[in-house]
């Protein structure tokens, strides 16, 4: 079996787990792992499919993910971006001797709006999303990047940004992109968060369009964990606002040393 690609970044003494989210690769983390860098020991991935892991025959799905980043890292507190951040949750909840603590960034339990979670995606937004990308997936990858930087303070500098990252490291998987639409539109942790034993920390950037900050707020109460939300900051608080999020996370890990 061919595993992930993991970078080791940073000299500090907290070990930090760092996963990206859909579309991308570890090194769009690369403010955040600057940020970082003395107060953090960071184990950067790239998931299935993604960056230089575009060849692993690890399935995209978030126990496998989370099996296979527990066995190439120390326990760690365990940081996750948008999908990256199912798979964080999916650690502290199945995988638990190895999280310290876990701090999804704009990720939610469950992406899909339904009778009974207001805060998801419109689910035909969804599907559309996948038809386009047997379609074009380049493109729909790009578009993707669009909707992710609306709402930041400079959505055309931070879309600029993203595609630039997006493809640094090869074109993602076509297939393992459509796994993790499927995967976007059937995860559900929400009846699971109250049994997340470790200290959470849920990362909202007010301006977010795919990832509603409420989201994170109603996760964050159902799993007794802490709510920060950076202000002027979209889907990617981490581009631009690095020293925020950086400063949120030290606050949180202050408290636990």
């Amino acid at each position: 079996m061919t595993g992930l690609h993991i970078e080791t970044h940073g000299s500090g003494p907290v070990p930090l787990v760092m996963i990206h989210g859909w579309a991308m690769h570890g090194g769009i983390l690369a403010p955040l792992v600057e940020a970082l860098a003395d107060r953090c020991t960071m184990y950067v991935v790239d998931l299935p499919g993604h960056g230089y892991s575009c060849h692993s025959s690890i399935p995209l799905e978030p126990l496998a993910c989370a099996r296979a980043i527990a066995d190439a890292t120390p326990p760690a507190v365990w940081l996750g971006w948008s999908l990256g951040g199912l798979v964080a949750m999916t650690a502290a909840l199945d995988v638990p001797d190895v999280v310290r603590a876990v701090v999804p960034v704009c990720a939610t339990p469950h992406f899909v709006r339904g009778d009974d979670w207001p805060y998801g995606n419109d689910a035909a937004m969804v599907r559309q999303l996948a038809a386009d990308l047997e379609t074009d997936y380049k493109a729909t990858v790009e578009r993707f990047i669009a909707l992710e930087a609306m709402g930041s303070a400079d959505p055309r500098a931070e879309a600029r940004r993203l595609k630039e990252e997006a493809f640094a490291r090869g074109q993602p998987d076509p297939r393992v992109l459509m796994e993790g639409i499927r995967l976007l539109e059937n995860a559900d942790l929400r009846s699971r968060l109250p049994d997340i034993d470790q200290p959470s920390l849920w990362i909202a950037g007010r301006r977010d369009r795919i990832v509603h900050p409420e989201a994170m707020r109603w996760s964050a109460d159902a799993a007794g964990g802490q709510f920060e939300e950076i202000a002027h900051a979209g889907h990617a608080p981490f581009i631009g606002h690095a020293a925020a999020v950086a400063d949120v996370l030290h606050r949180f890990i202050d408290k636990r040393s």
